[in-house]
């Protein structure tokens, strides 16, 4: 600790004849332990295991890694249980790095004890998360949300290894872990939560609450940024990110029936009525997969006028007025109907139409834009976003 040690690019350090993209990787039996002995090496991620890469470097006789990310994975930085001192870098920290070392003629760096830092920006989409358009319906935007899910530290089990790997003898109460394994809990505790509070809420209704009052700004108030540093879209993030305290009280509610949902399959696909062992008739027209009583929604192709119904649910204690307003993306044109709702008491619902036009503007064609409407009274944000594919 508290000492330098020379800095070396593992590509730099390869044995001979080892081509230089396994190199560069610090794949096994790729290091030379007379250039690598008493150094830290700068590795790429790429193939084969991020702990695997530090053991290699062990065998080499390195002291540390830096595990960077490659351009394709952006500054979405992976932490692991190495066995042996390590950090990790995004891609623009990796390339700042190599131009250290390629500018210096004695680069070193130090081994500093751990410690927590603040980020920013915070949250980011991490590169791994799932993104839309739908696969399944194109016409419901997915996803519906995100939570904390990157490097989360958690409760882990000691009879678990905190690599999983069979050579790992190591035992830990708490370990680092990302993905929707970190950041369902987070949005299922808060879901329990809010049933708590209101137990007479359906499951859309807490689903609603959710989405609508999701913040789409990070702790620099900036919007929140893909892995890539650019600002990420509904399809990354969904609605945005969650804000629980705000979801207990969101005003306004999109609720769905179960029987909502069964005329919903009607309209995709009547056979998996079947599945659900429903006993339901479908209508002989069956209305747009659009008017399913979602907080969101997405108008996969947008040729003409396209009308989408939605019904909101007052669930503030309370007389309310809201008032509607929306954010357009480039291309398209709306006409709303009513745009003023007021309410008298808490479980009153009114509906309200959006028409959504394609504007004459060809600059904009072959993609998706996005866009967003809202209620307000002044108190209760109610956020929806919304898609459109200009084709």
């Amino acid at each position: 600790m508290n000492q330098m040690y020379p800095l070396v690019y593992a590509r730099d350090v390869a044995r001979l004849g080892v081509p230089q993209y396994l190199a560069t990787q610090c794949q096994p039996d790729t290091l030379d332990s007379y250039k690598v002995n008493g150094k830290i090496v700068l590795c790429f991620i790429g193939q084969g295991r991020n702990v695997d890469k530090g053991i290699e470097v062990s065998k080499a006789g390195g002291v540390g890694l830096i595990l960077a990310n490659n351009q394709d994975n952006g500054n979405t930085i992976f932490y692991d249980s190495h066995f042996i001192s390590a950090t990790g870098v995004g891609y623009d920290g990796a390339v700042t790095i190599l131009q250290y070392i390629y500018s210096t003629a004695y680069p070193t760096a130090m081994i500093l004890p751990a410690q927590s830092v603040s980020y920013t920006p915070a949250p980011f989409m991490a590169g791994y998360s799932s993104r839309g358009p739908n696969h399944v319906d194109a016409h419901i935007l997915k996803p519906d949300i995100t939570a904390p899910g990157l490097q989360i530290l958690a409760a882990w089990s000691e009879a678990s290894s905190p690599t999983k790997l069979p050579y790992d003898r190591r035992s830990t109460k708490f370990n680092l872990y990302s993905g929707t394994s970190m950041s369902c809990p987070h949005v299922s505790g808060v879901a329990a939560l809010l049933r708590a509070v209101h137990p007479n809420w359906s499951i859309s209704a807490i689903k609603s609450a959710l989405m609508t009052t999701a913040s789409v700004t990070d702790n620099l108030n900036n919007p929140i940024q893909d892995y890539t540093g650019n600002p990420a879209t509904p399809f990354v993030f969904g609605s945005g990110h969650f804000q629980p305290i705000k979801a207990s009280d969101p005003g306004l509610v999109y609720d769905i029936s179960y029987d909502d949902y069964l005329h919903y399959l009607c309209t995709i696909n009547p056979g998996l009525l079947n599945k659900v062992n429903a006993k339901i008739n479908c209508p002989n027209q069956l209305a747009s997969p659009l008017n399913l009583n979602y907080p969101s929604f997405v108008i996969p192709n947008l040729y003409g006028p396209v009308t989408v119904t939605r019904t909101v649910t007052n669930v503030f204690d309370g007389q309310s007025r809201y008032e509607f307003s929306w954010n357009l993306p480039q291309g398209v044109s709306i006409l709303v109907s009513p745009t003023v709702l007021v309410f008298d008491h808490v479980g009153q619902s009114f509906s309200f139409t959006m028409t959504i036009f394609p504007a004459n503007d060809y600059s904009v064609r072959n993609q998706y834009v996005f866009g967003w409407y809202m209620w307000s009274d002044g108190r209760h944000l109610v956020r929806s976003p919304f898609a459109v594919f200009l084709p």
